[in-house]
Parts: C-alpha cells; sequence; structure tokens
C-alpha cells in the first residue's frame, strides 16, 4: 500500500515511454494504421497499458484496463470529427518523474503521462498538436461565415421585388450555386490529412 501512495506521488503508477519510428511495427497500435489510405504514424507514445498513436489523420488509443492484462479496446478519433482542444504540456515538480500532456478531443479529455527525459520530444508533439487546433478552429469560423453569408443571400432575394416565376427560378439558381460554393469551402476548409503540421513539428 504504501509503495502503491508513493509511486502515484512520484508519478511512477504509469509513465509512457515515446517509441521511436523504428519499432512502430512492434507495436499493437501499427495493426490499426490504415496504410492502404496513407495513414502515417508521427508520434507514439506506450505505458504499461495504453498506446497513444498520433497519425496524421486521428489519434489513436489502445486502452488496456489492466497492464497484467490482454484484453484492450480500440478508440479511434479522427480530427476531422473530433476537434483538438485545451491542450496543455504540464511540466514536472521536483519530486516528480513524469510531465503531463492534455488535451480534449471532441467531447473526450486525454492525459498521457510521460517521463520527463522525455520533455524536448513531447514539447514538439505538444505544438503540432496546438497548431492544429487553432488551424480547425480558424477553418470553422470561416465556414460559419459562408454559411450565414449564404443565408443572408436568401434573405435578401425572398425579400426582393420580384414575381413569384422569377424569385422560384432565383431561389433555385441561389441554392444550387450555394451548394456548390459550400461544397468548394467544406473541401477547402475542413481538413482531414494533418500531416504536414506534424512534419514541420516532429522531428524524428
Amino acid at each position: 500500500m504504501l509503495k502503491k501512495l508513493a509511486s502515484d506521488a512520484l508519478g511512477l503508477s504509469d509513465i509512457g515511454k515515446i517509441i521511436g519510428p523504428e519499432d512502430y511495427d512492434k507495436t499493437d497500435a501499427d495493426d490499426y494504421v490504415r496504410h492502404e489510405d496513407d495513414e502515417k504514424i508521427y508520434f507514439l507514445i506506450k505505458t504499461k497499458a495504453d498506446e497513444y498513436c498520433f497519425t496524421n489523420l486521428a489519434l489513436i488509443h489502445v486502452d488496456g484496463e489492466k497492464a497484467s492484462s490482454s484484453k484492450r479496446t480500440l478508440y479511434r478519433y479522427p480530427y476531422s470529427q473530433n476537434k483538438i482542444t485545451n491542450v496543455l504540456l504540464e511540466t514536472a515538480g521536483r519530486v516528480d518523474l513524469d510531465i503531463e500532456i492534455k488535451l480534449t478531443l471532441g467531447n473526450q479529455p486525454i492525459t498521457i503521462d510521460v517521463h520527463k527525459d522525455e520533455i524536448d520530444n513531447l514539447k514538439d508533439l505538444y505544438k503540432a498538436l496546438l497548431h492544429i487546433s487553432e488551424t480547425t478552429h480558424e477553418n470553422g469560423v470561416i465556414s460559419e461565415m459562408a454559411g450565414q453569408s449564404l443565408d443572408k443571400a436568401v434573405t435578401v432575394l425572398q425579400n426582393s421585388r420580384t414575381n413569384e416565376t422569377n424569385l422560384a427560378e432565383q431561389y433555385k439558381e441561389l441554392t444550387e450555386y450555394g451548394f456548390s460554393w459550400l461544397k468548394s469551402v467544406r473541401d477547402q476548409y475542413h481538413e482531414k490529412d494533418f500531416g504536414d503540421i506534424f512534419e514541420k513539428y516532429i522531428n524524428n
């Protein structure tokens, strides 16, 4: 009991290790990476029970209930469907042996403990995740503004003085154009692949 308390106090209970690219194929997470779709691992942290695999498309979390159990649950969080927010890096105190990186994916909070000797590598991950968070936020703002602009155009048309035949035709043309325009905006500002950001910050 005392050993467990001491372990928790020092941050020893489940400290993660950063896995190098040469050992990705030895992890469970690698089996679930969609290599067929050009998915690539950029950062991988392994603890006693879990694996946290950051790819260009998603976070793959291989969740082990206990370090002594072979049972695993796989969670996949695509960045395009689960916005990254609340990215934090918590450095070690004087007696701590671990540092923490925290983030929220969609509605799911994630906290990962890593040995404090890995601080430089973890800083790279922190910067990459922060950049992705900022990018998706800005893209969301632009997409929302595009939708509001189209709504305003429809409102102006509906309030314009024109006969019903012309109004119907103009409304049809506007909605068809609007759909095409919003699709192009979505294609441009709804990113799915963040490999370029990981390439910029992750120094493998």
